[in-house]
């Protein structure tokens, strides 16, 4: 199942969103019929009661430069900018959504992540890049800060320091050096692209659904638990998968020493 947009592609197979940004004369960066469409997918994901997973990625030699700066035509001199408007009517749900989804997330970093691109690839559950991609927080260098939750995910992710130097020197993170930081999952070779998205669509579309959401529910909530709060939340969680079809496949299929056919339910 496809959809036609302008700025993104989008297929639906197998209940795995695929979002793939579109734009790759400017690196994929945002505009706002690209913030429309994405609106316009999400929409989607969120109305399918079969959804098992999402892969987010970016067409040609970029993920997304950030924000398209073309788009915001010259204002008369003296005048100012109210850059908090596109946070409010974009980036904050653009984000916020891709969060909330109770399925994973997996962001496949083709290339450059700079600016709200880079935080659009962290908000996301797992993040996978090719070796030649960079993330880049740039904003130092235009007079701004980090957004898109870039001041959120980076300090969690990597710790205060390295957050900090990122976004105050507006250095380029290699995809080697952000895997060693733990900044994102996994680093690959750029000619295993291809083959990744499509072993990480089959474990999504193969995994045990259910099991996956309430993992992502528990480790999103750990850290405003307690450890007895958090065992409290994990027992409550496995009360539930306890009761679905696919916990039952899954030990029936390790009883009879075969790989489990899960269906998400």
């Amino acid at each position: 199942m496809s959809h036609v947009y302008q700025h993104i592609q989008f297929n639906y197979q197998e209940g795995v969103g695929h979002i793939v940004l579109n734009r790759p004369n400017t690196l994929n960066s945002f505009t706002q019929i690209m913030h429309d469409d994405l609106k316009a997918a999400l929409s989607f994901l969120e109305s399918r009661n079969d959804l098992r997973g999402v892969i987010l990625t970016g067409t040609g030699r970029g993920f997304c430069a950030g924000q398209d700066l073309s788009e915001r035509k010259p204002l008369p001199p003296g005048q100012r900018r109210d850059l908090a408007e596109g946070i409010d009517k974009n980036y904050r749900s653009l984000v916020l959504r891709l969060r909330a989804l109770p399925v994973p997330v997996v962001c496949i970093v083709n290339g450059v992540a700079a600016g709200a691109g880079a935080s659009v690839a962290l908000a996301c559950d797992i993040v996978i890049a090719v070796k030649s991609a960079k993330f880049i927080q740039a904003f130092a260098k235009i007079g701004l800060l980090p957004d898109a939750g870039g001041t959120y995910f980076w300090p969690r992710l990597v710790g205060m320091q390295r957050a900090m130097g990122a976004a105050l020197f507006a250095e380029p993170v290699t995809a080697e050096t952000a895997a060693q930081w733990g900044l994102i999952w996994r680093c690959i070779p750029n000619e295993e692209l291809d083959a990744t998205i499509e072993s990480v669509h089959r474990h999504l579309a193969d995994g045990a659904t259910r099991a996956f959401a309430a993992t992502k529910q528990a480790l999103y909530e750990s850290g405003d638990h307690s450890l007895e709060a958090q065992i409290n939340i994990e027992r409550d969680l496995q009360r539930e998968l306890g009761y679905t079809d696919d916990y039952l496949e899954g030990m029936h299929a390790f009883g009879e020493k075969r790989p489990p056919r899960f269906t998400g339910r």
